[in-house]
């Protein structure tokens, strides 16, 4: 049986569209966990990079925490405070968290590094507060790559998110591991069917939240 046929006969078995086990309540969950990382990511990441981005200042650390943080293995964390505190949403969250921190960061440090120092200059020598600049000159400029940031640590957040099954969460990893350990591959290729389309439609609302949120003379640039 190939790949093909598992995914057709996982996505027409009606058993599986309905229940506490169905695909819509699996994705519900895996969204959730995906929304709760990727906004305390971006809560810790986004303003650090900025700050840090329009001072020019804390690029090595910036740097070591990206390096150190994309070092730690995201599995091997989750047992480890699984073990520590116990089954539970914060195994899940802390390795989540710490893997969509450094795209962000890097990314909007550099962004806002990379910025053209002319208006940055002329607005200050206009008498335009720091806080001024930053969000009104230097972020709508940097923000496509801001958001390429965004969009790495969500696609990342989605595709590891899975772990969760393995501290007895939801998500659609409950299908992946499930499926291994009753050998059923019909459910373990459409779990992994299941995490390819929701990267795919998160890719799509990037792209979406670009075009509606970059000015039209920086999309061109």
């Amino acid at each position: 049986m190939n790949v093909l046929n598992f995914v057709n006969a996982f996505f027409s078995d009606s058993a599986h569209w309905h229940g506490y086990d169905g695909i819509p309540q699996r994705l519900l969950e895996h969204v959730q966990y995906t929304l709760m990382a990727l906004g305390l990511a971006t809560a810790i990441g986004l303003p650090i990079g900025l700050l840090t981005g329009h001072t020019g200042r804390g690029g090595n650390a910036v740097a070591f925490v990206a390096t150190a943080a994309r070092a730690l293995p995201s599995f091997g964390l989750l047992v480890l405070i699984a073990v520590v505190v116990g089954i539970g949403l914060l195994p899940v969250m802390v390795p989540l968290v710490i893997l969509a921190i450094p795209p962000i960061l890097v990314t909007t440090y550099e962004a806002v590094r990379s910025v053209d120092p002319s208006p940055v200059d002329a607005a200050r020598g206009m008498g335009m507060h720091e806080s001024g600049i930053l969000f009104r000159v230097e972020l709508p400029v940097a923000l496509p790559l801001v958001l390429s940031g965004l969009r790495s640590a969500a696609i990342q957040v989605v595709s590891t998110a899975t772990i969760a099954a393995y501290v007895s969460l939801g998500g659609i990893g409950r299908y992946i591991i499930d499926g291994l350990y009753q050998r059923d591959y019909e459910k373990v290729v459409g779990g992994a069917t299941l995490v390819a389309a929701l990267a795919l439609v998160t890719l799509g609302l990037f792209w979406a939240a670009g075009r509606f949120a970059v000015s039209p003379g920086v999309r061109r640039r």
